[in-house]
């Protein structure tokens, strides 16, 4: 096993598994202080151009497709895209309002866009280049990201002793994005973070949390996990189910 854990293969590797799909997962959170998606929404009009960087399986693309004129979804993961183009072909079957949509196999430090192509960009959960976003989005376009932060599964992480962003100080993320935003030439960049208890109902559903998302790097791959996995369980075990937190941050910019 190596020091350094490759996203990009796990990534790919998990989105042939099940093109993360998270849908019969049961969990529940207390309510956040926004939906992300219902933000991009409230930046975007039905006349508008919109980037989705990062897109997965399209789910959520193709939930707001009403909202604009062009939406294009892009990921790194040719798996993810497989993924968004099956679920944009059962979209259309159904009659969906899904016929302005694309996906698109595409690496977002090299977007093979157009300059100021866009009207708006969304990112959720997955990395981006900002002057690359800025390169492509027109006049007065808007920018919206949503990242967790790192105090996200803290509890899990600290039992583990290992987390995705453990060696991360605390705000780190949020200040290096503001700055590389501000450096690219954003203007009126404004931040908003909430942190909510969560709760997963069974110990199947956060078991499958942990081995298809990066929460616990190598996950399953210590000998010691499944006793800890056990312990937390026992110890975290609340009348809403195993509980842990969901901690995020949202930045919104303009150009």
């Amino acid at each position: 096993m190596t020091k350094e854990w490759n996203y990009e293969a796990f990534y790919e590797r998990v989105g042939r598994q099940n093109g993360w799909d998270f849908s019969t997962m049961k969990v529940v959170s207390d309510t956040p202080d926004w939906d992300f998606y219902e933000e991009v929404i409230r930046c975007t009009q039905t006349s508008d151009l919109l980037l989705d960087i990062g897109t997965g399986g399209g789910e959520a693309v193709l939930s707001i497709a009403g909202h604009a004129h062009l939406l294009v979804g892009i990921d790194l993961a040719q798996s993810m895209i497989d993924t968004a183009r099956r679920n944009l072909e059962k979209a259309a079957s159904c009659s969906a309002n899904s016929s302005n949509v694309r996906f698109v196999q595409m690496d977002a430090n090299h977007l093979q866009f157009p300059d100021e192509f866009f009207n708006t960009a969304s990112c959720r959960h997955s990395v981006f280049s900002a002057s690359e976003v800025y390169r492509v989005l027109a006049e007065d376009g808007i920018f919206l990201t949503q990242q967790v932060s790192e105090h996200d599964k803290l509890n899990i992480a600290q039992v583990f002793g290992r987390g995705q962003h453990s060696r991360i100080k605390p705000g780190a993320l949020l200040e290096r994005y503001k700055l590389e935003l501000a450096h690219a030439g954003f203007r009126q960049i404004e931040v908003r973070e909430y942190n909510v208890m969560e709760y997963y109902a069974t110990p199947e559903d956060l078991l499958f949390l942990l081995m298809h998302t990066p929460i616990v790097p190598h996950f399953g791959e210590h000998a010691s996990d499944l006793e800890t996995f056990k312990q937390f369980v026992q110890d975290q075990r609340h009348e809403k189910g195993i509980r842990t937190n969901s901690a995020r941050f949202m930045i919104t910019a303009k150009k």
